[in-house]
């Protein structure tokens, strides 16, 4: 899963809580391997955030999804952007 922020002025130490909440949560669930947030080093970056995260399944990220949704576990942040979305990798560096 990648997931890229489009963080508000002023608002990248509370985005970066939210995340770090919804870590917290993800990584207990079933099927979580690992995640990593990365932060653009341009100031002026349209994504200011990148979330990475590898989970076993897309059934078990489908439903730590769900259950953090259903249990409003991802702290709101005024005019963030988030832009989830599920890759398979297809090629890459050994």
């Amino acid at each position: 899963m990648i997931n890229v922020f489009e963080v508000p002025e002023g608002r990248l130490s509370e985005t970066i809580s939210a995340w770090e909440a919804a870590r917290d949560y993800l990584e207990e669930q079933p099927g979580y391997v690992s995640t990593e947030l990365h932060r653009a080093l341009a100031e002026d970056a349209r994504f200011a955030l990148v979330n990475v995260a590898i989970w076993r399944s897309v059934d078990d990220f489908m439903a730590a999804s769900r259950a953090m949704a259903e249990n409003d576990l991802f702290p709101e942040v005024e005019g963030l952007g988030v832009n989830p979305a599920l890759y398979r990798v297809i090629e890459g560096a050994e």
